[in-house]
């Protein structure tokens, strides 16, 4: 239900008052006779209101907003850490976002060379031959990444290797990008350590694998110890390993995919590398290869020809260009810049907090919650409210009641592979207060669970619309306005 005290604009409609001016017409006006379909025949309905209304509507509607500028965002595997506004500062420098994609590349040397900087430091950082920065996000930088071993497979003739490995623990977007490059995805087990089972993978892999998919650390939050050994089994069966980097602010400053073994690579500058993402986005997902795939990128490529950058159109072998133009490019400015202003040390720090905040997190929770998989974690981790659902309460109402406290809740009921899930990831950019803060109040809701489970089971209470039919709202959703 609507909080009463906030009417909606329509609400405040009062005939003849206008919240806009427009000014006089500048350029002659012209006769267009539109075809039928597309001709208005009565005014659109809109609310008549003054300006300040208006504004003051806006403004009020932005205060319902959840993001990491106004609260803690532990979203597990979105890593929604704070964007430094140096990012924005520099996105918005007129020599950058004043440019057009289609002026002569002679007259934009300087963001080709911002653009060029980024795909080095992103192929250091990975451990990569050549990165490409057109994928405009995770999705579909994964779906660049198969297609380009689809294209190398097929290029050696081998057609029958239609299968895709992606573990139990995967993000939904793997099988799905599989799917839509034209492979089969095949599930291979966890162990009891929420690792892969290698015997498992052994099983699945056969001669017509194409790759396997892989974070790591897992979607659970650890570590694969046996990268390498999975390495070479999909490598001697004559597959290829991809790397989702939707978890590598994990491992920044101390690990590389490259050294692990595998062949492709995504990044998520919108998570890694602050960049906006959500609402405020969009994304940006560069894919990195090996030398051996390296003809299959999309093209154009940015490249260096003595002290001038340029675009490389003749690549026979590319699978061709994926995204308009050349990226996101407001997206990849900010990147350069977080990456910059960090340096090496800096990117290193990221992970050492990221992880110290995560496993300081865990322990404390595990107190009250159930701890599937007791190991340390590195950026993130799962509980599971087993627990607390013997006594009537679900992981889906633990996390409508920490709305009431302000905070956005954490991932839920994923991974599949663990019963209520709570997949809680408080990223390095939080202070310990707030990490207190947070898991004080986890306390009390599990206090509450055992002595007063209604006041969570009907949460949330101070928000400005209360729980919802989920099941009508899935299935019969009211996306515009309607008068009572």
């Amino acid at each position: 239900m609507m909080n009463e005290n906030f009417p909606l604009i329509f609400e405040r409609s009062q005939e003849g008052r206008m919240g806009y001016s427009l000014p006089e017409l500048d350029v002659p006006e012209v006769e267009i006779e539109l075809e039928e379909p597309y001709v208005r025949k009565n005014d659109a309905d809109l609310p008549e209101v003054s300006e300040l209304q208006i504004m003051r509507h806006y403004t009020a509607l932005s205060t319902r907003n959840h993001g990491v500028d106004s609260g803690f965002y532990p979203l597990g595997s979105c890593t929604m850490k704070y964007n430094p506004k140096i990012n924005e500062d520099v996105a918005r420098m007129t020599g950058l976002s004043h440019i057009h994609p289609l002026q002569d590349p002679d007259s934009v040397q300087g963001a080709l060379e911002l653009m060029y900087d980024l795909q080095t430091s992103l192929e250091a950082i990975t451990g990569m031959n050549t990165v490409t920065l057109q994928p405009a996000a995770g999705a579909h930088g994964e779906w660049t990444g198969l297609m380009m071993i689809r294209a190398f497979h097929e290029t050696n003739g081998d057609y029958h290797r239609t299968k895709v490995i992606v573990p139990d623990s995967a993000h939904g977007t793997n099988p799905a990008s599989a799917t839509v490059a034209g492979f089969e995805a095949v599930t291979v087990k966890s162990n009891e350590q929420g690792l892969v089972d290698l015997d498992d993978l052994r099983r699945v892999v056969d001669e017509n694998t194409a790759a396997l998919m892989l974070t790591n650390p897992n979607t659970l939050g650890l570590f694969e110890e046996h990268i390498l050994e999975m390495a070479e089994i999909v490598h001697g069966a004559g597959g290829k390993l991809y790397y989702d980097g939707a978890n590598l602010n994990a491992i920044l400053g101390y690990a590389r995919p490259g050294d692990m073994g595998f062949d492709v690579v995504h990044l998520n500058l919108h998570k890694t590398f602050t960049g906006p993402h959500g609402g405020g986005g969009p994304g940006s997902g560069p894919v990195g290869v090996t030398s051996e795939l390296a003809p299959y990128l999309p093209k154009p490529l940015l490249k260096k020809q003595h002290d001038r950058f340029v675009f490389e159109h003749d690549r026979p072998q590319s699978i061709g260009r994926v995204k308009p133009y050349f990226g996101n490019f407001g997206i990849n400015v900010r990147a350069y810049t977080y990456i910059r202003t960090m340096g090496p040390e800096g990117l290193r720090q990221v992970s050492e907090y990221a992880v110290l905040n995560a496993n300081y997190m865990m322990r404390e929770l595990q107190k009250d919650f159930d701890l599937p998989f007791t190991q340390h974690c590195k950026h993130e981790f799962v509980l599971s409210g087993k627990r607390q659902k013997k006594l009537g309460v679900r992981t889906l109402d633990i996390a409508k009641r920490l709305l009431d406290f302000g905070y956005h809740p954490p991932t839920i009921y994923f991974p599949i592979n663990v019963e209520e899930a709570m997949m809680v990831e408080p990223t390095e950019t939080e202070a310990k207060e707030t990490l207190d803060e947070f898991i004080a109040v986890m306390r009390q809701i599990s206090k509450e669970v055992k002595e007063n489970p209604e006041v969570v089971q009907e949460a949330p209470h101070t928000t400005i619309v209360s729980r919802l039919d989920e099941t009508t709202a899935a299935r019969k959703p009211v996306l515009t306005y309607k008068k009572e």
